[in-house]
């Protein structure tokens, strides 16, 4: 049976070890292809930077080539990480995107950094009380609504004649609940490394939404990491390269994507404290067979109430991580897009 809620993905392109980062890249648009052949809504890419085994430092790129490779399929951001960028920037890029690819485009917008507090020094990162600030003049720019006094009334944004794309405020502690209602935003929840609950951010949401042009009513994203196989036991063979390499980073040591068989032996000598950080995050993967991952993905997505579902998914072999991306479309009964 069908599920009642949508089911998107997100992609981080991961740099696999033994890959090379042209091979990453064009692992970008295969999955891209294949999830819009499969049915699935809409796909996001996260920025992320600082970071040897993700390549998705620049989001606007991957969604230009990835939108311009498939037909059906939304993509956008999960999330451009605001702080990181001149408003204007943003909206010249998102401007672009839309014009280019008209309705299928999402504007996903974080407050986090993306990175350590070196990356941040080098992209010269505002600090995370001056959002709203960086929201509400993107919003300005977008429509043009400065105040005549105001030195960037005068800034007209290029390419004129077209509008930023339906906009996401994404959030993992709640806290951007609240005014993504206000402003008639999408929300995202995420569940994938968060341990606060989503469904009060949720309600939360829902109670102060005011509908907007993009959105006349609320929708909520609820974001889960999840790797499905066949068997029980491959997928939790599978997970070993994302719990190794998680531990691994956590505590400094940065490497791109283990292979599982190499992350087996590693995992032997993993110290308590990395093993601790295995045993807390690993409470939020989802593993296992994909007819036991569709129940439990709409066991949450019915707890928290949940418009729509993002998978993010992460496994060494990008064969078989589409694979995986496969198997929970099917067991959860999505059609496929012609």
């Amino acid at each position: 049976m069908p599920a009642n809620f949508k089911l998107s993905l997100q992609d981080l392109a991961p740099i696999a070890q033994g890959s090379s980062t042209e091979e990453a890249m064009a692992e970008t648009i295969k999955l891209a292809q294949a999830a819009d052949g499969l049915g699935y809504e809409r796909l996001w890419y996260a920025e992320h930077h600082g970071m040897p085994s993700i390549a998705s430092s620049v989001p606007e790129i991957l969604i230009g080539s990835a939108a311009a490779a498939t037909k059906g399929i939304r993509v956008g951001s999960g999330g451009v990480m605001l702080l990181n960028h001149a408003p204007l920037r943003i909206a010249e890029a998102y401007r672009t995107l839309e014009a280019l690819h008209p309705g299928r485009i999402d504007l996903g917008l974080g407050r986090a950094p993306g990175g350590d507090g070196y990356a941040m020094r080098a992209l010269r990162s505002g600090g995370g009380e001056e959002f709203s600030n960086y929201l509400a003049e993107l919003m300005a720019f977008d429509e043009d609504n400065f105040p005549s006094d105001h030195p960037f009334s005068r800034v007209p944004v290029s390419p004129g004649g077209v509008r930023l794309p339906p906009k996401w405020l994404l959030g993992s502690s709640g806290a951007s609940a609240q005014p993504a209602g206000q402003i008639g935003f999408g929300y995202a929840f995420a569940a994938h490394f968060s341990h606060t609950p989503a469904a009060p951010a949720f309600a939360s949401y829902r109670a102060a939404f005011e509908p907007s042009a993009d959105f006349p009513e609320p929708r909520t994203i609820l974001c889960l990491s999840v790797i499905a196989a066949p068997t029980e036991e491959e997928a939790k063979f599978l997970a070993t390269s994302q719990a190794v390499n998680w531990a691994l980073f956590v505590t400094g040591e940065q490497r791109r994507l283990t292979p599982p068989e190499e992350a087996l032996e590693r995992a032997k000598t993993l110290t308590p404290q990395q093993q601790q950080v295995i045993a807390h995050q690993g409470a939020l993967w989802m593993v296992g067979s994909a007819e036991r991952m569709a129940e439990e993905i709409s066991q949450k997505a019915r707890e928290a109430q949940a418009d729509e579902v993002m998978i993010t998914t992460t496994i060494h072999s990008y064969e078989l991580r589409r694979r995986s991306f496969a198997l929970l479309a099917e067991a959860l009964g999505v059609a496929p897009r012609a």
